[in-house]
Parts: structure tokens; sequence; C-alpha cells
């Protein structure tokens, strides 16, 4: 027993489910126990590591007594079962599971959460990104962020803490950033070490970042710009502007979004909108399947982003890129539409693609009362897709599509496409 908390040290646990954010779920005297480096089906030695939740505790696996028939050799070394808890390199959770199986267990996360918060029943199953089953998941990283310690060391933080970890390989990174990567370097005074490989070249880049200065903010940061190519269209960026991380994904996302998008329902006249627009490669999508005088408005909180987007979308007259907070600019749209306004907005195809905590209340609530004919939702996390679904619902919306992609292999992370559409 631990003498402070009374809490047994290390416990024999059976996992019975998997659980969002790539842990699994056993029981101990009634209470849920979130395990990780496990899977359903074994029997594991358990080390607690939370214990201060009357409603569950936290465990990570120390020994595998029984081991499930999905279970592998970890992928990367330095996560392995044989490693520490304590010492084991963040990043991926799944690396010890058989990748077909990691992509059901997505599925179950993906199920259970549309049931739970939406009511709605699935079997949207899980899908490969290209290339990836070739290379067993791995090699499809083109940006890796590593940190750096008091030391000047840089590595992965441990799993669950903030604690660097040196590692000598990087398996899920491209090779471009794999073989780039300073793993034995020091960067002492640094805040992270970041290695980028733009698909418009052969070549990773290195970005040493120094903490940010007391009264500035990383959005004052000096970027140089990149270029990421789709297709044959190209697309400008700051090298530390958000991109999709996955070398495949860009492309794949173009396409679900072109296909997903009801062609019965858009109007290339409407006041068409692409929210959380980023450097505006969903909004380009939408331009180059339905032509150049689509009109669609990107909105996106980065300025510098914006900045890149109104470069990335003069091809179509109709485009344009606006600087705001999705939140304050539906409000506005909101409170100052006029009657005409509100026929374009009515009659308008949307593609939202928001952060990991989805749209939310505010910005669904403002959404259905602009009533546009669709929307198209990027969610690049299960539970708050369901939820912001499970919103829409009362409000006027139906899930009418759903796919998912396996565009992160051996995390727990998973990338879906929604269709809504008015009742």
């Amino acid at each position: 027993m631990n003498a402070q908390t009374n809490t047994p040290a290390d416990v024999e646990l059976e996992i019975t489910n998997v659980a969002h954010g790539g842990v699994f779920v056993a029981r101990l005297e009634g209470r849920v126990v979130f395990v990780a480096d496990t899977l359903p089906g074994e029997r594991v030695r358990a080390r607690i590591t939370e214990s201060s939740k009357k409603s569950f505790w936290r465990a990570e696996t120390v020994e595998v007594l029984d081991a499930s028939p999905h279970r592998q050799s970890h992928v990367w070394a330095s996560s392995s079962i044989d490693v520490d808890p304590a010492d084991r390199a963040g990043g991926a959770e799944f690396g010890h599971i058989e990748l077909g199986h990691q992509r059901e267990l997505k599925r179950q996360v993906l199920a259970d959460s549309l049931q739970r918060f939406a009511g709605v029943e699935s079997d949207v199953q899980v899908e490969s990104a290209p290339g990836d089953d070739e290379r067993e998941g791995l090699a499809w990283r083109t940006r890796v962020s590593l940190h750096v310690d008091a030391d000047g060391n840089v590595g992965p933080y441990a799993a669950r803490s903030h604690r660097v970890i040196p590692v000598g390989d990087l398996p899920l990174a491209t090779d471009a950033v794999a073989s780039a990567a300073p793993l034995d370097q020091q960067f002492k005074g640094a805040e992270s070490v970041d290695i980028i490989a733009p698909s418009s070249t052969d070549s990773a880049r290195i970005v040493v970042r120094e903490p940010v200065k007391k009264g500035t903010s990383v959005a004052h940061r000096r970027e140089q710009t990149i270029v990421e190519r789709v297709g044959d269209r190209e697309f400008s960026l700051d090298e530390g502007g958000f991109w999709q991380v996955h070398r495949s994904a860009a492309q794949l996302l173009t396409e679900v979004v072109q296909s997903t998008v009801d062609e019965a329902l858009f109007d290339p006249r409407a006041a068409n909108l692409d929210l959380y627009g980023g450097v505006g490669l969903l909004a380009a999508a939408i331009g180059d399947k339905f032509g150049s005088t689509t009109r669609i408005t990107s909105v996106e909180s980065s300025a510098r982003a914006t900045d890149h987007a109104s470069e990335n979308l003069s091809d179509w007259i109709g485009a344009q890129s606006i600087t705001a907070r999705v939140d304050a600019y539906l409000r506005g749209l909101v409170a100052n539409s006029s009657a005409a306004d509100r026929s374009r907005l009515e009659a308008a195809t949307v593609v939202l693609d928001p952060p990991r905590s989805g749209a939310g209340k505010e910005v669904v609530a403002s959404l259905a009362e602009l009533r546009p004919a669709q929307l198209v939702y990027v969610a690049c996390d299960p539970v708050a897709l369901a939820r912001d679904i499970g919103l829409f619902a009362p409000l006027g919306y139906s899930l009418t599509s759903l796919r998912a992609f396996d565009l992160f292999p051996h995390t727990h992370h998973i990338e879906s496409v929604a269709l809504l559409t008015r009742d």
C-alpha cells in the first residue's frame, strides 16, 4: 500500500474495453481505472499513478500477464513495455497494437461517442491513408516538435508528462524528417526544435525556437514561409503554421471534402463559408470542385494564416479571407445580416475544421440560426464531433454521412468528415 494515499502501488487488472484518449478500462473494487499501454482482453500488472479522483484512477502497465492476440512488439523501442513507465516516450501510445486492430479500436471509440453524445448508431469504418499499410503505419509525420530540457537535451516528452526523453530514432517521421532530426545534439536555452519537411522539397528544415520573451506572444514570432503542394496547387504558409501532419492528409481531405458536399445543395453564388480556415486548404478544395466563380469566405483567427490564405485563394474571384474568431464572426452575421444576406446564407455550404475541442455550443447555435443548407464538419476528436452533432440535432440538423480516417497511425487520434443537412 502507498503510505500517503492508502492506494496499492501495483495491482493486477483485467482490461475490458478501450476509452477515448489512448487508454483502456479496468475496474478495481468497483472503481474505474484508466490504464495505458495495454488493450482489451489482457490481464496486466499495473502501477497506479493517479488516485486523487473519486470516480476514477489512472495506471501504467508494468507487466503483461496474459497478452492479447493483437499485441505486437512496439514499433518504437523508446515506448516499449520493457521501459519503465516514467521513461517511455510519448506520441505512439497505440504502437504495441497490430495496425488493423488499432483502427478497430478507433472505430469503437467513434461509434461509442456518437451513441453516447448524439444518440446516433453508426457502423462507420476507419479507413487507412494511402501508403500506410505498405509502410506498416510508419514514416508518415512530416512535422515533429522536439522539446528541450534545462540541460539542452532534445526529445519527446514522456507519456503524460513534461519530462524530456532522449531517443535514438523517430519511426513515425518521414525519412526526410527522421534523417534530419538532431537527436544527438544539445540546444541549451532553446524551447523546442521543430523538424519540418514541406511537400514541395525533398529535404527537411530545422527550426530552433527560443522561449517567448515576457510581454510578447507566439503570434509575434518571425516565421519563414514554406510551400506545401497538394496535387497541382501550392499553398504558402509560415513554417510554424498549421498544416496537416500526415504526408497524405492534405490531398486526402481535399478529395473527401469535395466528395462529401451534396452537389444538389451546393450554390456557388451563396455565402459559402470555410470556418477555422487556416491557409485556405479546404476553401480551395471547394473552389476547385465548383469553379473559379465560387463565392467562399475563409475565416481564421491567425492574421498570418489569413494573409497566406488571401494569396492561396487568389484564383477564385469570389474568395476572400477574414481574420476573426469564428464565434465572433458568426455572432456578427446573426446580428447584422440583411434579409438578402440571410437568403444567401441559407443557401450556403459551410465547411468547418475546428480545433480538437470542437466547434462548441455557441458556434453551433449561431450556425443553426443562420440555417445554411449543409455543413461539412472535419473533426480530429471523436467526442467533440459527437457532442456537436448532438447539439445540432434539436436545432434542425441531422448527420447525413460520415467517413473516418486513420491519419495518425500508432496513436489514438482519428480524423472524421461528417455531412449535416437541414431536417
